[in-house]
Formats: structure tokens, C-alpha cells, sequence
């Protein structure tokens, strides 16, 4: 599908072409982290894409950040690593006091600062997030935080985190949305001075950890926009980061149908390509169709996000047809290459785990079926 991003798409490629397959490689063996190649994205400013020039940045929308994601994961790549940026920029952009952008957009745009943490899900909780059990308490000049986080991405890679607590109790609140709060968090401050944290070992080399926060002080005026009304400002970090996904889950499905396809002519077995069958191509075409129907509908959602326009339900629609298509086509890139898809050296097993991933998080496919059921066609709430 022809759109008018080209200039973007062709730069990111440029730049995730000195990072090959052997690199992505070398970094999953060893369960590392992709520094050099974050360092190059900053360096070029990719992201700092949607920090406003004025504080240093390219002034670019999700739609053009979500491009950027996509063309990450279609190199090849996993835009996992950098992608906690983009999303949270969303939060501190609007919600923001002027005071907190001049002091952290510039050295964020600088390549000073990384803001790649967002500490919302909690272990007994889960995505319902209006029953967290973290507590930031008042005390003048500062909050004291308690309680614990999970599945918290990036930490060890991040100089900064927002974090989602409750500051009034949910029995004292007229509405269970009300009474959270968003904060920026200074890890280089927070750790071993009240927060802890523990890596969680994974299926996919993506650094995520347990988060834990015993009185842990954060200067008043580290919070986000009004007191108690964290839950509604997420809510934008939220579907940018469901946006974002989509986009990557975009990338890696013309990846692994490029992959696919390209596999299918050149491999011989009978005195012919194997995609010359049907049995070959058909399901190659299929994923490649799913895919382009998932790019609209990723589209839609930028579109509305950057008008400033109710998105819930495209951000929620988008993940999920992307995710679905990304992962039916990691499913029939494996089956083409046959035993040579669980091989290392062909990328594709690696990409296949790291795709597999979106089933499940940043919100289920079950989920997101529940929020269209009762959001979108009315049906009553099924929890």
C-alpha cells in the first residue's frame, strides 16, 4: 500500500540495514539488549520524534512514529527495546506542566534522558487497573510509594518511569476511575532507595521485570497533571501504546510474508518451486491480505489519535487485527521453510517467539473482544 512516508521508511531502513540478522542474532543468544542499535536510533533522532521542536524533537505525530516502529520490526529488528518511549511520550506531551516538559523533553531529545518505563500492571490485579493496590501517599512536599508492579518493561535500559497509583483509597472515591495518579519516577534515584526490582526470565529476550516499592519518596512535583485524575490521562499512553504495537505487529507480518514468499520461489523440491503449489502460496497470500486489512485499520487509529479524537476503539481493533495477522503469517512463513524455519540462522524462529508475544500483551486478545462487545455493540459486561 503506497503512502506518503517514504523519506521516513527509507531513513529507518538505511539505519537498520548496519544491524543485520547476525546482530538481532547475537543479541537474542545472549539474552542482551540491542544497545548499539538504540544508540544509532537516538543518535538520528527517531526517538525523539514526537517531542516538539522547540524542546529539540522532530514534532511528528503517532502516525509517523508508528511508521518508524513498523519499519523496525519489517527490518528485521524488534522495536521492542525503544518503543516504552514513543507511548510515554504521549503521557508527559499532554498532561505535562510546562515546568516538567522544559526540564525533561530536551535531554529526552538530547539522547540525555530515556523514557522508556510505564509501571501500570500489578500482580493481583491484572488489567484491571482500577483496583491497583500501589499507594502514593501525600506528605507536604513529597509522595511516599508502597506496593509492587509487574511485567514492567525496559527498567534496567531507562533513566525514567511514569507510574500509575492510587491516592485515595477506591472506597473513598464517588467513581473506581478516580483517585489515581500519574508520576515520573527518577530510577537513577528510586533504586535501592525504595524500589527494587526483579528480572523475570522469558520466552523472548524483552528485558521486564517485578517492581518493588517500600516507602519509596517522589518529589511533589513529580506529579502528572491534576491529583486523582491518573487513570484518564493513562488511558492516552495506553492506546498510543496499542497503536504502536499494531504498527510492529504490521512490520513483522510483511516480514515474515516477504520472507515467505521469497523462500517459496527459490526453494526446488520435485524439479519445482514449492510455491508454484497452491498448498504453498494460498496460505502465503492469505496472511499477506490479513495484514494490508490491519494496516487500514492501524491507519484509522493514528488518524484519530493525532486529531485529539475519541480512539479506544480502532487503538483496541487495530492491535488485535495486526496481532492476529502478524502471528497467522509467523505461522505460515515457519511452515514454508519447513525444518529450516527452526533453524537459527534464518531469523525466522527468532521473529516467530517475538511475534507471538502481542497475543497476549499489551492487553489479550480476550480483552479487546470484551471492550468491542460492550464499548462498541452495547452488550453488557461480561466481568
Amino acid at each position: 500500500m503506497a503512502d506518503s512516508f517514504e523519506e521516513i521508511r527509507g531513513a529507518v531502513r538505511a539505519l537498520c540495514a548496519q544491524f543485520g540478522g547476525a546482530y538481532f542474532r547475537q543479541v537474542d543468544q545472549a539474552r542482551g539488549y540491542p544497545e548499539a542499535f538504540v544508540d544509532a536510533l537516538i543518535r538520528e533522532g527517531w526517538l525523539a520524534a514526537m517531542i516538539p521542536e522547540e524542546y529539540g524533537g522532530s514534532g511528528l505525530g503517532l502516525t509517523e512514529a508508528s511508521v518508524i516502529m513498523e519499519e523496525i520490526n519489517r527490518s528485521g529488528a524488534n522495536a521492542g527495546a525503544v518503543h516504552g518511549q514513543m507511548y510515554n511520550m504521549g503521557t508527559l506531551l499532554r498532561h505535562g506542566s510546562e515546568t516538567q516538559k522544559a526540564l525533561y523533553l530536551p535531554k529526552i531529545a538530547r539522547g540525555e534522558l530515556r523514557l522508556q518505563s510505564m509501571a501500570v500492571t500489578e500482580p493481583t490485579t491484572g488489567t484491571d487497573t482500577t483496583r491497583l493496590k500501589t499507594r502514593a501517599v501525600s506528605r507536604g512536599d513529597r509522595y511516599l510509594v508502597s506496593g509492587q508492579k509487574v511485567w514492567i518493561s525496559r527498567l534496567q535500559h531507562s533513566d525514567l518511569m511514569i507510574l500509575l497509583a492510587r491516592t485515595t483509597p477506591i472506597e473513598q472515591v464517588a467513581k473506581k476511575s478516580l483517585g489515581m495518579s500519574i508520576f515520573i519516577v527518577d530510577l537513577r534515584e528510586a533504586l535501592g532507595r525504595g524500589m527494587e526490582i526483579r528480572p523475570i526470565a522469558n520466552m523472548v529476550n524483552h528485558e521486564t521485570n517485578e517492581v518493588f516499592f517500600d516507602e519509596l519518596e517522589i518529589p511533589a512535583e513529580n506529579l502528572i497533571g491534576e491529583e486523582g485524575m491518573g487513570f484518564r490521562y493513562i488511558l492516552d499512553g495506553l492506546n498510543a501504546e496499542r497503536i504502536l504495537i499494531a504498527a510492529e505487529c504490521i512490520g513483522d507480518g510483511y516480514w515474515f510474508t516477504d520472507r515467505a514468499s521469497a523462500y517459496a520461489k527459490d526453494r526446488r523440491v520435485f524439479d519445482r518451486p514449492i510455491g508454484q503449489n497452491q498448498g504453498v502460496q494460498f496460505p502465503i497470500a492469505e496472511a499477506f491480505i490479513e495484514v494490508e486489512a490491519a494496516n487500514l485499520m492501524r491507519f484509522e487509529a493514528c488518524r484519530r489519535f493525532d486529531a485529539g479524537l475519541d480512539c479506544g476503539a480502532q487503538a483496541n481493533m487495530a492491535k488485535y487485527l495486526a496481532a492476529k495477522a502478524s502471528w497467522e503469517a509467523a505461522n505460515t512463513c515457519l511452515q514454508t521453510y519447513g525444518g529450516f524455519g527452526f533453524a537459527a540462522d534464518y531469523d525466522v524462529e527468532r521473529k516467530f517467539r517475538e511475534t507471538r508475544l502481542y497475543q497476549v500483551a499489551p492487553v489479550s486478545t480476550n480483552l479487546i473482544l470484551s471492550y468491542v462487545a460492550e464499548h462498541v455493540l452495547g452488550l453488557p459486561r461480561s466481568f
